[in-house]
């Protein structure tokens, strides 16, 4: 058996009770007997790193007896995420609904059925007639295409939206995106804007129409953004980082895929399919592929979870990728190691301007605003 004792301790150090008993003790002065030992350390370097069950370090594995482990924690953390929503709209107390920018992906689709979840907490119906008439009054979700919108996302859109009975207000911003090119273009002098510019284009204007009907309507804007594209910066500031609340920013996009899964065999539900038939990306630009221009997500996630939470250095990621993908080559998965850790460190700065967010899991990329708890109190905002 090997034991890792720097990730004991710092396992160790997220419990509270385990932290206030060890300063208790070192502020006692007690003296802590010290053992030397003139043995060379054991080498590591054939050792393999342990795979994880079903190569996922954020999902416990299926089960085929009637515990189901893995489907009650899809089924606790899709509740407790629902429940974080219902209960910001109300100790707020000041929104009159939820809305969301639906863009027929796989992050809008679960922050829309998260809403869909709250409005049942909030209401105490089930699904049925009842609940999709007030999923109609409490939820408005919005498809803005542009030119690289696709025929999958939009059917599957307008599909979740028929099966919920959600209202989807459909609205092209691509007259806008040429006026913004235009703008932008004369602001350069005359020059071409990047291409990533023209993609940035496209979520700041959705964003900004987002925030106007929020303003106008006393809506609370759902932003719909997961945690591993967060982490190395997938997003755009002004743009799809944009909103009032963030549901599933700290979910894993492995995680949130499996919940999909998870909610279809639940509900059945035919949009969640039709989403998940698509091709993962953002679609501001023709054939866009996030996996194509990350890595899978798979890796991604292995990357995220061994970095942020394992605090290993990308030469050590290297080293235990190969063990838990050996169907890719190891030079391949050195280079989305060493690429997963450059995109992380240079996309910090992006955090600090991330809407609130709901806190799950020990993993959590805003550590610090975790600790301004509570954040809404009810009396706050009304005499009841």
């Amino acid at each position: 058996m090997v034991i890792d004792l720097d990730r004991t301790l710092r396992l160790r150090t997220e419990n509270t009770t385990w932290r206030t008993d060890c300063e208790a003790f070192l502020e006692s002065g007690l003296p802590v007997p010290a053992i030397v030992s003139e043995q060379p350390v054991a080498d590591a370097s054939g050792l393999a790193y342990p795979v994880p069950a079903e190569r996922s370090f954020f999902l416990p594995p299926r089960a085929e007896d009637r515990v189901r482990t893995r489907e009650n924690v899809l089924d606790d953390l899709f509740d407790a995420i629902a429940l974080g929503t219902k209960d910001y709209f109300v100790k707020i107390g000041c929104f009159t609904c939820f809305g969301i920018a639906l863009s027929g992906g796989r992050d809008s689709l679960m922050t829309l059925l998260v809403a869909w979840r709250a409005v049942q907490m909030l209401t105490g119906q089930e699904p049925g007639d009842e609940l999709r008439e007030r999923a109609g009054e409490l939820i408005q979700a919005f498809y803005m295409p542009s030119r690289y919108s696709t025929e999958g996302t939009r059917a599957a859109a307008v599909r979740i939206c028929e099966e919920l009975g959600i209202r989807l207000c459909v609205v092209s911003i691509d007259d806008a995106f040429d006026r913004e090119l235009e703008a932008t273009g004369t602001m350069l002098a005359g020059e071409t804007p990047t291409d990533i510019t023209r993609q940035n284009i496209q979520a700041r204007i959705r964003a900004q129409r987002m925030w106007n009907w929020a303003n106008s309507s006393g809506g609370l804007f759902l932003q719909a953004g997961d945690m591993s594209e967060k982490a190395v910066g997938y997003t755009t500031i002004g743009g799809d980082l944009e909103g009032a609340l963030s549901v599933i920013a700290n979910v894993p996009k492995t995680v949130v895929i499996a919940l999909l899964e998870r909610l279809h065999e639940r509900y059945g539900l035919d949009g969640i399919t039709a989403t998940l038939a698509t091709e993962p990306g953002p679609e501001l630009a023709d054939d866009q592929q996030a996996e194509a221009e990350l890595m899978p997500f798979e890796v991604l996630d292995a990357c995220l979870y061994l970095y942020a939470s394992e605090k290993l250095a990308p030469e050590d990621i290297a080293r235990a990728l190969p063990a838990i993908f050996p169907e890719h080559d190891a030079e391949r998965l050195a280079a989305w190691a060493s690429r997963f850790a450059t995109l992380f460190t240079r996309s910090i700065y992006k955090w600090v301007q991330a809407p609130l967010s709901l806190h799950v899991g020990s993993l959590d990329l805003d550590r610090e605003r975790a600790l301004q708890l509570p954040v809404v109190q009810r009396s706050e905002w009304s005499e009841r």
